[in-house]
């Protein structure tokens, strides 16, 4: 892992308002998938949250059994000051592959994308182990060629698909119909369930 990209890393993208990927709203692809969700009880993780509207917008909806977990004490801070309801236990700021519990749903929000390439086969193992049994693996990655200008990093469906396949039964991976202008045909929806 580039050691840039640590804890320090993060905190200071967000302090100097570094923060492109920044939506500042939720997501609509994501928005339009927690819509459809009927279950207010499942247990929801958004890895690398960030301000997480995603985890604002499921809480106002009812859902309150949602975990944050990002690097960036800022990042969830502000998430606290925004939804000051959410407990405090359920923001976790500590490395993604160094969590301990199972989620029956993670919502993906081009978390993948902003670690260093070299994590992916990782990341896909780490997601597996989160869920009880089967679980389903929801949201957004990047559409564009692999960069080493990241984060965001980019990526191709050949290789989510590849990567992602042996561990989870894929549902849909397909171009974002719903997605914000500036990313329009750059993010693909994913919905994976555990194998």
């Amino acid at each position: 892992m580039k050691e840039s990209m640590d804890a320090t890393y993060w905190n200071d993208r967000y302090a100097q308002g570094s923060t492109g990927w920044d939506l500042k709203e939720v997501s609509p692809p994501l928005k339009a998938y927690i819509d459809q969700l009927t279950d207010k009880d499942l247990k929801i993780l958004i890895p690398g949250g960030g301000y997480s509207y995603e985890a604002q917008y499921l809480w106002g909806q009812g859902f309150h059994n949602v975990y944050v977990v990002d690097l960036s004490e800022l990042a969830l801070e502000n998430l606290k000051e925004r939804v000051p309801e959410i407990p405090k236990r359920q923001l976790i700021q500590c490395n993604f592959f160094e969590l301990e519990d199972t989620f029956d749903l993670i919502l993906e929000q081009t978390f993948f994308c902003a670690l260093d390439p070299s994590l992916r086969d990782d990341y896909v193992k780490k997601m597996h182990e989160l869920f009880e049994d089967d679980g389903t693996l929801a949201g957004l990655l990047f559409n564009f060629p692999l960069t080493e200008k990241g984060p965001p990093f980019g990526g191709s469906i050949e290789e989510y698909r590849a990567r992602f396949s042996p561990y989870f039964n894929i549902k849909t991976m397909e171009t974002a119909y719903n997605s914000v202008a500036p990313r329009a045909g750059n993010e693909l929806f994913i919905n994976l369930k555990k194998k």
